[in-house]
């Protein structure tokens, strides 16, 4: 069930930050994962080895899939599936800032069904379970009635780049920047930020959870076409995202070059 996904989740991402937090600002060892796959930390692995093995003892028969274990395509085949990311937001985590976060996502079939994205430093936790609500440490959550100009954009600034917008005009948002991608969606979906968005493919394990926390608080969550976003792929990448309260992503949607 959903629910019990949930508790498991939550708990498994409390103890993930007590991890993260015996390395954070103690000169934990980084190195560069190569091919544009940027640092890794001891951190990371010893949290993705906790998560790895805590969770695959509670559910054997679910899928798992990290941004820090090998690839195994037998999750392809399993109806459950752990997405995780065992630390989002590495290079903010490697610098001593707060802003990274752990992010646990259940999949049933190609939805995300259960999720929680944790931020162990602000001690705040985000939570939500298929057809329930989406909290913040508890309390619900809401995205903002926004319109697309002045509105403020968690994005990155090739997003403001002309050739991506219809006739070449960059709407007139206001962009802002958070390291930890799971954490933007959270952002937009309690309404601290009008929408997150990117342009580029992004990796499963970094917005698996988020979505659905984004989804259950009332935000229009989907890939840059507009399309509903499918999880457990091969290539564990989706096309894109928008995530913002239904009008805003609607205007977002319509002056994007299609």
């Amino acid at each position: 069930m959903p629910e019990a996904d949930l508790d498991l989740l939550t708990d498994a991402a409390r103890r993930a930050g007590q991890i993260a937090l015996g390395f954070w600002r103690r000169d934990p060892r980084s190195w560069d994962k190569g091919g544009d796959a940027g640092p890794v930390t001891e951190a990371d692995l010893a949290v993705n080895d906790e998560l790895q093995a805590s969770l695959m003892a509670a559910r054997p028969g679910y899928g798992w899939l990290s941004e820090e274990s090998e690839a195994d395509l037998s999750r392809l085949d399993a109806r459950h599936c752990f997405i995780i990311d065992p630390i989002d937001g590495t290079r903010a985590f490697i610098a001593g800032q707060e802003g990274f976060s752990h992010s646990l996502a259940v999949t049933d079939g190609d939805r995300i069904v259960a999720a929680v994205v944790h931020l162990p430093v602000r001690d705040i936790t985000y939570t939500a379970f298929a057809d329930g609500p989406a909290l913040r440490n508890g309390q619900p959550i809401a995205p903002a009635q926004a319109d697309i100009d002045g509105a403020s954009v968690l994005t990155y600034r090739a997003v403001s780049e002309p050739g991506h917008w219809r006739d070449g005009l960059v709407p007139p948002f206001r962009r802002e920047f958070r390291p930890s991608l799971a954490w933007r969606l959270c952002l937009a979906a309690e309404g601290c930020f009008d929408a997150a968005l990117s342009l580029r493919a992004a990796w499963e394990w970094d917005i698996a959870a988020g979505s659905l926390i984004a989804e259950r608080a009332g935000a229009i969550v989907t890939d840059r076409r507009g399309e509903r976003m499918r999880f457990n792929s091969q290539r564990a990448m989706v096309d894109g995202l928008i995530v913002a309260g239904e009008r805003l992503h609607g205007q977002i949607l319509e002056r994007l070059k299609p």
